[in-house]
């Protein structure tokens, strides 16, 4: 009888920490970043068997697309049928005459138009769908739709280093949409991208953002562009790139002169803020790169910072060893892209330089001409260890400037951390407790539960109440 206490006690504690059990938990995605191209990748599971593959993180991408070669076979693909309710209404139909029908040649199925940045081609392929499989939390999703095509003797996968894209674009087969509707998720992602594999991957949650006490999200709004940016698109299509109304730039508080009317959409689309994980680097309009650097360059004179010789693509290089540290990266001069909102996005050395040999560091901005279609281009080495929450229903951002004022990052665990190991030890053995620990009492059990939960809190790992609550009843023996 006492047992039977406890256990509905030991249940009771769960529920409480699973009172919003009916609704799903955002899905986590771990982020890499490959050296040679400076670009973000996330890894995945498709397909059945499962094949597992890298995917380039691209922000204003409209659908997740892999190359599915004569490799890749998968007895749960279904191609999407032209007629179908899920083919977009501007898709083609298409039907495959090579032979023999797999992932990617198949008849009257809704055809799919594959965006590679870096190809000078756009690719034609297949919508189907197809098992995805992710490791946070450990699950199999069926029901969502991808596109794919052989890539072989193609340039599809140039400079790529993967074997395809994630779109996390505004559009209805965007994956974080796609997850957020078949799972009852809040339409939302985040992301915090690294600036180096070695010190932890990076995070993209679907569904909801990390809470953290201590760290100020400011929020500004995502603005539409209604005239699209893609390759290929329908008059009247808006752009499903994610912009933002920027207003002023600085440098060390000093406001940057130049026509105000470039951080603008103009009648035909021309102008504005963009973010894009597929641009390394922030790319300015002519007319703002040239202030910025000048700007720059004086404040950093100021700083007995001493100029050298630039090296491409950057504009403006500086001797490493002039350059003082901060918790923020090198210290220089601060600059800040004021917001609608009335809020400030701030850039430290951290983001705001690149260190290119061991002798040289330069001002992490390129120079996009004279006519770019967007005058601003936040890109990648600008976004990483910072927070960014993209709330589309809202059509909102947040974002927190840098997490290194905080000393923090959000990150996956390393595997080449040993901590590492002594985690996944750690959840396995909470996982299958109850079958070495069915003799003991349930007293035991939860003593023995909380005396784990206290190393892995000790070791930097923590978990929601939530979380707590479903490992709690997982591991709870079956008597």
């Amino acid at each position: 009888m006492a047992s039977s206490t406890i256990h509905f006690s030991l249940l009771t504690i769960a529920l409480l920490f699973v009172s919003c059990l009916s609704q799903s938990h955002p899905f986590i995605l771990p982020i890499g970043k490959d050296p040679k191209t400076n670009l973000f990748y996330t890894s995945i599971g498709l397909g059945t068997p499962r094949h597992d593959m890298d995917l380039v993180i691209d922000l204003g991408g409209p659908f997740l697309w892999y190359d599915c070669d004569n490799h890749y076979n998968s007895s749960t693909y279904h191609p999407v049928p032209c007629e179908s309710k899920r083919c977009p209404g501007d898709a083609v139909c298409t039907s495959c005459t090579s032979g023999p029908f797999k992932p990617g040649c198949s008849n009257n199925t809704c055809g799919a138009f594959l965006l590679n940045p870096f190809a000078d081609a756009i690719f034609s392929g297949d919508f189907g769908e197809d098992v995805l499989s992710l490791s946070q939390p450990h699950t199999s999703l069926s029901g969502l739709i991808f596109g794919c095509t052989p890539a072989e003797g193609s340039s599809l996968l140039n400079n790529l280093n993967g074997k395809g894209i994630l779109g996390l674009a505004r559009t209805q087969l965007a994956l974080p949409t796609q997850l957020s509707l078949s799972n009852k998720l809040p339409r939302k992602f985040s992301l915090c991208v690294p600036s180096s594999n070695k010190k932890g991957l990076g995070s993209l949650f679907i569904g909801g953002a990390p809470h953290v006490s201590k760290l100020t999200l400011f929020t500004t709004p995502l603005v539409i562009n209604p005239y699209s940016t893609a390759p290929i698109f329908t008059q009247g299509d808006p752009s499903y790139e994610y912009f933002i109304a920027a207003k002023s730039f600085k440098v060390d508080g000093r406001v940057l002169n130049f026509k105000s009317s470039l951080l603008s959409i103009d009648n035909k689309g021309n102008g504005g803020t963009k973010i894009s994980t597929m641009n390394p680097f922030t790319v300015l309009h002519s007319a703002i790169f040239k202030p910025l650097i000048r700007e720059f360059s004086k404040k950093a004179a100021d700083r007995k910072i001493r100029r050298v010789a630039p090296m491409a693509p950057f504009g403006v290089c500086f001797d490493f060893s002039t350059i003082g540290r901060t918790i923020t990266g090198l210290d220089v001069p601060i600059i800040e892209l004021d917001l609608e909102g009335g809020v400030q996005w701030t850039i430290y050395g951290g983001n705001s330089m690149v260190l290119v040999n061991k002798k040289v560091a330069c001002l992490g901005f390129v120079d996009g001409g004279k006519e770019p279609k967007t005058s601003v281009v936040i890109g990648g080495h600008q976004l990483e260890d910072n927070l960014l929450e993209f709330d589309l229903v809202s059509s909102k951002l947040s974002f927190s400037s840098s997490l290194l004022l905080h000393n923090a990052r959000y990150r996956m665990p390393s595997l080449n951390d040993a901590n590492y190991h002594l985690w996944k030890g750690k959840m396995k053995y909470l996982i299958f407790v109850k079958k070495i620990k069915e003799g003991a009492s349930l007293l035991d059990h939860l003593n023995e539960f909380q005396g784990i939960l206290n190393q892995m809190s000790r070791m930097g790992i923590k978990f929601k109440d939530e979380i707590l609550g479903l490992l709690l009843l997982n591991s709870l023996p079956e008597s």
